[in-house]
């Protein structure tokens, strides 16, 4: 009796001990990793950073306008500033200098893209140039898009696209007996000269759908959407019907695309070579099919990533085109002075012509100080196109980590002069409306004319 009660109780013992290990064994690791955690971040030299929620990071201090939200944190917390969204860090980068180091000095290093669900849905699976991850697919599209698409033989020839949909505008405006809304007619000249070098002929016009799926594509593709840097509330997708939603534009852009193509294969447009000029250029989607039916380029390409290419040229060509058009016509009203300068030079160099060609603008220096200006006061796109770090790196003396399951993204903040002029520097930000000649007196007219 006394050996079964000993031999029950060293059981019961054993049960005990055991339990106790298994409860207090997770609990000691957890604590090692985070004090590891801590130690290791403490030796780092990270960028500093404003305080943050738990879960939610930084998300609550974007607001409605993230890039004004950017820009005031900026101020506080210098040129290389680390936000935490949710989980996700995000390396917020607003100087030259600092953006120098990562796009230029760097490159390589912060070449990678970080995906999100919304571009495997609308974007062929990140088959386009803008949102695909670096590797030798990114390098074979950019280099199919910058020597057979976007060199600049391909885009002067065709310049007579561009001066017929000109003239095409000034003729409806001379036409017109009321009122004319202008943001309409600039979205509508971007889109038909865009649709018209991209596909071959407008698809804006007798009701068609296609600019209303395209207004659809760039606000579902610029959409904040939560799961993406909170992941197990990416549920809320399906919930919202924000997946459904953009399922469905790209389903309906898909049949498009498709449409398009099959037109242009029954045509046997796509037989003449691209090499060979020819009074009527060739359309990209007739080069995209020259270049696949010849694999002239060392490798081919199939219809998904022609789709993503011509989605990446109606991105890219459109909103922001006739986003600068509205703010400098919207410029020039509110300054009657600059308007009449400009309006003089137009005079002056056109002379008695009744149309401005290619040729005129050349001479337009006022002209393009008026551009460079509007693109300084309204930057089209506020925040470029996120990047994400491939491995550890320094930046100006701050140590940026690799990313870690592609979550580690570089926000760049687009500086207006950077992308215009290297012969300009920034010395304020946009709403300061102050900037300073470094070299070349070509773009000393440029200086607070809209002031």
């Amino acid at each position: 009796m006394s050996s079964f009660l000993q031999t029950s109780l060293s059981h019961q013992n054993f049960h005990s001990f055991t339990m106790l290990f298994f409860t207090i064994f997770p609990l000691l690791l957890s604590l090692l990793f985070i004090i590891k955690k801590w130690y290791f971040n403490t030796k780092k030299n990270s960028p500093p950073s404003p305080p943050r929620f738990p879960l939610l990071g930084n998300l609550h201090q974007l607001g409605l306008f993230p890039h004004r939200t950017l820009q005031t944190l900026s101020h506080k917390y210098g040129p290389l500033m680390l936000l935490y969204f949710g989980k996700v860090p995000v390396l917020v980068v607003s100087s030259s200098d600092a953006a120098s180091k990562v796009m230029k000095t760097h490159d390589l290093v912060f070449s990678d893209r970080p995906q999100r669900k919304i571009f495997d849905i609308m974007l062929y699976g990140s088959k386009d140039v803008a949102s695909c991850a670096y590797g030798e697919y990114w390098r074979q599209v950019r280099s199919l898009s910058v020597l057979h698409l976007l060199s600049n033989k391909r885009v002067q020839s065709y310049r007579r696209v561009r001066e017929e949909e000109t003239s095409r505008m000034m003729e409806h405006i001379n036409k017109s007996t009321s009122c004319v809304n202008l943001s309409e007619l600039c979205s509508r000249i971007t889109n038909d000269i865009t649709c018209r070098v991209t596909l071959g002929k407008r698809y804006g016009e007798e009701g068609g759908v296609f600019p209303e799926l395209m207004l659809e594509f760039g606000e579902l593709l610029g959409s904040f959407f939560i799961g993406d840097y909170i992941p197990w509330l990416n549920w809320l997708g399906k919930v919202n019907g924000f997946y459904s939603r953009a399922e469905k534009v790209a389903k309906h852009l898909d049949d498009f695309f498709e449409e398009v193509i099959e037109d242009h294969i029954s045509g046997s447009r796509f037989d003449r070579d691209v090499s060979v000029d020819s009074e009527e250029s060739d359309d990209f989607v007739d080069i995209l099919l020259s270049v696949q039916k010849s694999n002239a380029i060392g490798f081919s390409i199939d219809r998904t990533a022609i789709k993503g290419l011509l989605l990446d040229m109606f991105a890219a060509g459109t909103d922001t085109t006739y986003t600068v058009l509205e703010w400098a016509m919207t410029e020039l009203l509110r300054h009657q002075t600059v308007m009449q300068k400009l309006q003089d030079e137009v005079r002056n160099v056109v002379g008695n012509k009744t149309q401005v060609t290619e040729e005129d603008l050349v001479n337009m220096n006022y002209l393009k100080a008026v551009i460079k200006e509007t693109l300084r006061l309204h930057v089209p796109i506020p925040l470029l196109v996120p990047r994400k770090s491939m491995e550890d790196i320094k930046v100006n003396g701050y140590d940026i980590a690799a990313g870690t399951q592609g979550k580690t993204w570089t926000c760049l903040k687009l500086l207006a002069l950077l992308v215009i002029e290297n012969t300009l520097s920034l010395l304020y930000l946009p709403n300061m409306r102050k900037m300073k000649k470094t070299k070349g007196e070509k773009v000393s007219c440029s200086t607070n004319i809209l002031n």
